[in-house]
């Protein structure tokens, strides 16, 4: 074999052994995982219902790993600073999203994102969804969906509600219910749902279109008066307060939490992790405290996941498009 032969024979030799070092080595890196702490990114501010999940996962999972899982407030852009800190993280499952409504939205809402949800993400598991409640300070004069109209329609331009931002999910369901009841109401943005709620509280805004995990303990204290919830039935959580449908009006929207990790990150470290969390939301003590922050649990699997990413994004085009919606 003359030298060129041989150096080719050499070099094929040392990829084969480089290659298989690497498949031997992916399952060992599985096994291994976590070995240091693992970042939730929460892109809202602090006291909303994103994070109350965050930190149910993290507990859960430190018990689980022996590691611990540090929730991050990261607010910004409707979600898109966390979640584009998450894009750029090094796709080792030590960085990982709490993802919301902010995500299917803002492909509609900003010409020039940055990243593309669902090229750029790898779903692990829709956590659960929060129908969105109404919910206005105990002081305006209305009880019912048709007396809140009714407020509203006599007053144009005059009321004010609370969002995250333009595109938010609260943003999108009052957009939703104006183009259903003809009413007009002027948008006053938050930081994140704790943010929100205080200020509907306190009276700066008239109403709160918001998921029942940042308002459940501020109406059980009768601190903000619940007028509807946009669901098919009855909270259980929320006895007394009448559904959107009972009261006349075919309105069902709610909010959504899951759990994504940076594309390209290995498929046995997500698989971990979709296994984990699931069989986490399956815990007895986890699903009541879920269940008792006015969450129904969904655990499904990514490629649900995924398949729930682009329904949802398709979805809110609509909406977003028909209020003529841009943040560009």
């Amino acid at each position: 074999m003359n030298v060129s032969h041989c150096s080719v024979a050499v070099r094929a030799a040392h990829l084969l052994f480089a290659a298989l070092t690497l498949t031997l080595a992916s399952p060992a890196r599985a096994q291994d995982y976590p070995s240091r702490p693992v970042e939730l990114i929460v892109p809202f501010a602090a006291g909303g219902g994103a994070e109350l999940l965050a930190r149910l996962l993290s507990e859960g999972l430190n018990k689980r790993f022996g590691q611990p899982f540090l929730v991050i407030n990261r607010p910004g852009a409707n979600t898109n600073l966390g979640t584009l800190s998450v894009v750029r993280a090094k796709p080792d499952g030590y960085t990982l999203a709490i993802a919301s409504v902010g995500l299917t939205a803002n492909p509609s809402l900003y010409k020039n994102l940055g990243f593309e949800p669902q090229r750029d993400l790898e779903a692990i598991t829709l956590i659960a969804n929060s129908p969105t409640v109404l919910v206005v300070p105990p002081s305006l004069p209305v009880n019912t969906v048709a007396e809140f109209i009714a407020y509203a329609k006599a007053r144009p331009g005059e009321l004010n509600y609370a969002t995250y931002g333009a595109g938010s999910g609260p943003h999108l369901a009052t957009e939703l219910f104006q183009a259903k009841t003809g009413v007009r109401m002027q948008a006053v943005p938050y930081n994140g749902g704790g943010p929100a709620a205080l200020g509907t509280v306190t009276g700066q805004v008239h109403a709160l279109f918001s998921s029942v995990l940042p308002v459940l303990g501020l109406i059980r204290g009768d601190k903000l008066k619940p007028i509807a919830i946009a669901a098919d039935r009855r909270s259980d959580l929320l006895p007394n307060v009448a559904t959107f449908l009972e009261q006349g009006l075919d309105y069902r929207t709610g909010t959504w939490f899951g759990l994504m990790a940076p594309v390209r990150t290995p498929p046995e470290v997500t698989d971990l992790l979709h296994r984990s969390t699931v069989a986490l939301l399956q815990e007895p003590a986890v699903r009541a405290r879920i269940l008792e922050q006015g969450a129904e649990i969904v655990a499904s699997t990514p490629a649900e996941f995924r398949a729930f990413i682009r329904d949802e994004t398709e979805r809110l085009a609509a909406v977003i498009h028909s209020a003529k919606i841009s943040l560009d």
